[in-house]
């Protein structure tokens, strides 16, 4: 049994852990957080540490099998994985499951789970999660970064006093849209219910009472869409004095989206102390720059690339046509492929998400929509029905890009180029997941001309065939400014 397990042996029973009110019992995590760095410096955080609880955070213990790989191991390995690191006193990577020194209730929930071995984010992630630092990761979307920090902040919570009543969350996780927290807090269910760790999903476009009713009640674990928690706690119906492990999930999305006034308020409430997590699929100067504000000392770990490029499990055709041949090349196109597969349908806006389902479905074909227009309980019917394979066709504005989970997603088919690369990459991402292939067809317009040079990168980087139009369109006109087009921060087309 690890040391920081108090469960007894039974796998059934409650936690033990200590009923001391307050913020955490660890004997080890008030110097080691308000600590100062390898080179004499304060943590740039303000530490106004007094009255708050000390907390232990630092749970990991190398196996004797990783401690034994040599550092020409590790980097053969980690080069092997596409695996680079950054930072002070950093782990090795763990092969295993039991490498990482997980309890055993976690790793029987790993094993229902099916899982064979650590994905790479995994491989690193887990191992400096789990020592209590703050971490950056950056991956691309399917790659298991969900569970590289559930897992570990099951561990976390195990190991606080149990909540005492009025207490707030101890992990707080942040996501940019209700799919993805919903999602989120599916896993966590799934792998938490061992342990008897509650959570919940709070996010806007349903009724509050439920949400409401579920932290009255107490939860160790809150998912949440930035809005509706900062309603929340206004509303004083939840605190977060509690919270000691803070993860922002898809921080690039949330920026673009425009939530960094209410991320900054959010952490506000949090105590400086807390362990952080931030994770991005792509690391424009915004993410970096609001991670130096929340984050001290961390970890940073890149699978792959931080530069912007797509999963290579999936075939890419982007044909260049004109806006008029959409439609034509669109119902071609799904009776060429059409097989009983799920085909995920994007387009840039509401409005013509409908009218494009409207038509399809007035020509015979099984499709239904799904965009930040629809109410919650009509979201979750359609995403059902597209999951089952009873609507195997489903269009989308970019609510879906990113979180959206769906298994054997075979096609996706961008009908409207997006307004930047990094959403490019994140629809694409939404077929080839969990090692799976994958096809993405993308209708490019002159129109969408000022993307062509950095899609070609994109393409060529994937070893992906391009077009003789689309290499010309590349040489003839300047890509837009900043990092893959980055979109404007007041821009939110089609998110709730």
């Amino acid at each position: 049994m690890s040391r920081y397990d108090s469960r007894t042996g039974d796998s059934t029973s409650y936690r033990d852990r200590r009923s001391d009110s307050g913020f955490g019992g660890g004997a080890s995590a008030y110097g080691t957080s308000a600590k100062k760095d390898n080179d004499g410096n304060e943590s740039p955080r303000k530490l106004d540490l007094d009255g708050l609880t000390p907390f232990e955070k630092n749970f990991y213990v190398e196996s004797p099998a990783v401690a034994a790989m040599t550092d020409a191991e590790v980097e053969e390995y980690r080069k092997l994985r596409e695996i680079t690191v950054e930072g002070r006193d950093i782990p090795k990577p763990v092969k295993s499951f039991r490498d990482v020194g997980f309890p055993e209730y976690v790793l029987e929930e790993i094993k229902k789970a099916g899982f064979t071995e650590p994905t790479p984010i995994q491989s690193q992630g887990w191992p400096m999660a789990m020592k209590g630092r703050d971490l950056i990761g950056i991956a691309e979307t399917g790659s298991g970064k969900t569970l590289s920090y559930l897992l570990p902040a099951i561990v976390h919570v195990n190991a606080q006093p149990i909540l005492a009543h009025g207490d707030g969350p101890i992990v707080l996780v942040l996501a940019p849209t209700r799919e993805l927290a919903v999602q989120i807090q599916q896993e966590a269910s799934k792998f938490g219910s061992s342990s008897k760790i509650k959570s919940t999903c709070i996010y806007g476009g349903v009724p509050k009472g439920p949400q409401v009713r579920d932290l009255q009640k107490g939860v160790e674990i809150v998912i949440a869409t930035p809005g509706r928690l900062i309603d929340m706690m206004e509303s004083n119906n939840t605190n977060l004095r509690r919270v000691t492990y803070l993860v922002l999930d898809e921080a690039d999305r949330m920026l673009d989206m425009g939530f960094d006034p209410q991320i900054r308020k959010i952490v506000s409430h949090i105590r400086p102390d807390r362990q952080t997590l931030y994770w991005s699929a792509t690391w424009p100067k915004e993410v970096e720059q609001l991670s130096k504000k929340f984050l001290y000392n961390p970890y940073k770990v890149i699978i792959g690339s931080s530069d912007l490029k797509a999963n290579r499990a999936i075939r890419q055709i982007v044909d260049v046509i004109s806006e008029s041949q959409k439609y034509n090349k669109l119902v071609k196109l799904l009776e060429d492929i059409m097989d009983g597969s799920r085909i995920l349908v994007f387009l840039d806006t509401k409005k013509g998400c409908d009218q494009i389902t409207r038509q399809l479905r007035m020509d015979g074909w099984p499709a239904l929509s799904i965009h930040g227009d629809k109410s919650q309980a009509e979201r979750d019917w359609v995403l059902s029905e597209f999951r089952s394979g009873k609507s195997p066709i489903m269009t989308a504005t970019d609510v879906a890009a990113r979180g959206l989970d769906v298994k054997d997603v075979k096609y996706v088919i961008n009908y409207d180029f997006p307004g930047s690369l990094e959403d490019y990459v994140h629809r694409i991402g939404r077929t080839g997941r969990a090692g799976a292939k994958g096809t993405a067809y993308t209708f490019f317009t002159v129109a969408n001309a000022r993307f062509a040079k950095e899609l070609i990168n994109i393409l060529e980087e994937a070893g992906q065939k391009v077009s003789p139009e689309l290499a010309s369109m590349g040489r003839t006109t300047a890509p837009p400014s900043g990092l893959g087009g980055f979109r404007d921060r007041g821009s939110r087309r089609g998110w709730s």
